[in-house]
């Protein structure tokens, strides 16, 4: 089927009906689960395209599904939570949540969201799915970085919008301002917190001394620059 798949994750019946029909009238095909145990059953079948998770689960720690999903998926994963405090929508960003929607949500503001960030994820397959550099190739079909000996490193969607900018753009830098615009999100402390995380996980996974990366440069006061050659399989 063409239409994408979205999973709802949440315990609460009438959420998960109000968000099925919601999304399916607009053309999306649904799955609805009350567990976490269920779900990650289902994922074993199944291959959705975006995961909308809450928080407040009866099994499981919604966080650490979350920071799994984001790992090993390549699925959109948006938080749909009545936790409302900032450092729950921070900690849900730097797992690598790639969006978070506050309870009580208007659900046509829920397939908004998920349009734009499918859009957003169409937009970014046009380069190619292949990109190397140095000793490295990162393949966005597979959410991988792959070494020169072959050793695969798998790397989150949340951490693949960020390197697919550096990548899409090297030795020029990138600004916060252009990669608020370019990943979305609200500016500020949060977006500057969760894209330092996100870059220093990157660094992290391409073997980057700390105090002295080669690659993934900081210019202080300023933004980034990627320094590395890159070339895409088109």
């Amino acid at each position: 089927m063409s239409q994408p798949l979205v999973t709802i994750l949440d315990d609460e019946p009438e959420i998960r009906r109000i968000l099925a029909d919601t999304l399916e009238e607009a053309g999306y095909r649904t799955m609805g689960f009350s567990r976490a145990t269920e779900f990650e059953a289902a994922l074993k079948c199944n291959t959705p395209d975006v995961c909308l998770v809450d928080l407040g689960l009866p099994d499981r720690d919604g966080l650490t599904l979350v920071h799994r999903l984001a790992l090993e998926q390549g699925a959109i994963v948006i938080i749909i939570s009545g936790r409302a405090q900032v450092q729950d929508r921070v900690t849900g960003l730097e797992l690598g949540a790639d969006d978070y929607i506050i309870k009580p949500f208007d659900p046509s503001e829920v397939v908004a969201r998920i349009r734009a960030r499918l859009r957003k994820d169409r937009a970014q397959v046009e380069p190619g799915n292949l990109a190397k550099f140095a000793d490295w190739t990162a393949d966005f079909d597979q959410y991988s970085l792959i070494d020169s000996q072959g050793e695969e490193t798998p790397f989150s969607h949340a951490e693949g919008e960020v390197l697919r900018l550096f990548l899409e753009s090297p030795k020029r830098l990138i600004s916060r301002a252009f990669m608020q615009e370019r990943l979305g999100g609200a500016a500020g402390e949060s977006f500057d917190r969760a894209m330092d995380v996100r870059i220093s996980r990157l660094r992290t996974k391409l073997k980057e001394d700390p105090k002295n990366p080669q690659l993934i440069k900081t210019i202080y006061g300023a933004g980034y620059i990627f320094l590395g050659d890159v070339s895409w399989d088109r």
